[in-house]
């Protein structure tokens, strides 16, 4: 759209901003007094009659002011918002984050802080594992009774299986089953691994005694690892926010956050209003919701971090802790493969 002058910036920012702290509609009178605009209050009027006519405006019913439209938010982040450092933020996230975990640990709950802090709800795409290949399955006893199988695929990503003696399975029964899988399907891509598994299940029979728990046992991890991997925390903080008090339109917004597919397929949808901040970070706009993402690399893959909330986010915040979590990710990824 056509730029605005300087004063109509100047009005749009400060009614944006405001309106983002409050949730309440702006009018010219607190504009002048609260932030000191050198404009009387029928210029202001004026210019907030213009705006609201290139629909970057909207008058509510219930008040004289104005609020923000999608439009409005977009032509903020474009063109008005002021990126700032929020080092409390990140400090208080490097503290939460513990670097001696598995990588899946570290994104999970990275989404799970970002949802705590921002009061908000939080998604995370972790990279695809269908289209990786398993790189290794290596077993660790922990004691006389228990042993961990961690399965690694050539991007460096892990899946972890907890074995428990019982019903006479024996720590060589698993050593000798996992021998197998490691002889026959490493450089199996992950989404061929289960028609694989049962192709080897007469192998597994022939070689060892409880063939049939373990291969249920091996069996239940390649799903898993083979499944969506897409986490998800604070859903209920919908709930807290005043545009989503309708109970319908609540119900809608439970049903999408549990559809994986939409969220990777975000930013190829043609029908929604879609802006960038930078490379990493994209912002998108539909039914009264934004979707503030940034992503983050794992080798040849890409993962993405989102926060899911109203319109009305604070979108400076947003996208630096967003960004924090990110490059957090990206590091432990490279130290893990060195």
């Amino acid at each position: 759209m056509k730029m605005l002058t300087p004063r109509q910036d100047t009005i749009l920012k400060a009614i944006v901003e405001e309106f983002i702290r409050t949730a309440e509609p702006v009018g010219s009178k607190l504009l002048v007094e609260k932030y000191n605009l050198n404009y009387s209050s029928a210029t202001i009027r004026n210019e907030m009659n213009y705006l609201e006519s290139v629909e970057l405006l909207e008058k509510t019913h219930t008040s004289s002011g104005r609020v923000p439209s999608t439009k409005g938010y977009r032509y903020y982040v474009e063109h008005l918002m002021e990126p700032v450092e929020q080092e409390e933020d990140r400090y208080q996230m490097q503290v939460q984050l513990d670097n001696n975990v598995p990588i899946e640990d570290i994104i999970q709950r990275s989404c799970e802080i970002l949802s705590n802090m921002t009061n908000l709800t939080s998604v995370v795409l972790g990279p695809d594992a269908n289209r990786q290949t398993l790189a290794h399955i290596r077993l660790f006893p922990l004691d006389s009774n228990t042993a961990v199988a961690v399965f690694i695929t050539d991007q460096g990503h892990t899946e972890n299986k907890i074995f428990r003696f019982e019903d006479q399975i024996t720590i060589e029964d698993i050593q000798t089953c996992t021998n197998i899988l490691n002889d026959r399907l490493v450089g199996t891509p992950i989404s061929d691994i289960v028609e694989k598994m049962n192709e080897l299940k007469p192998i597994l029979a022939h070689s060892v005694k409880r063939h049939e728990a373990l291969f249920n046992a091996f069996m239940q991890a390649f799903v898993k690892f083979a499944s969506e991997n897409v986490y998800y925390s604070g859903a209920s903080n919908m709930l807290y926010q005043p545009e989503f008090a309708d109970i319908e339109k609540m119900r809608n917004i439970m049903k999408m956050l549990e559809d994986s597919k939409l969220w990777r397929s975000l930013d190829s949808n043609d029908s929604l209003r879609l802006t960038s901040v930078n490379d990493k970070n994209q912002l998108i706009w539909f039914d009264d919701m934004a979707v503030v993402s940034s992503k983050f690399r794992m080798g040849d893959e890409e993962g993405k971090l989102m926060i899911v909330g109203p319109s009305r986010m604070d979108y400076n915040r947003i996208v630096s802790v967003l960004d924090f979590a990110a490059e957090f990710i990206e590091e432990q990824f490279k130290k893990r493969i060195r």
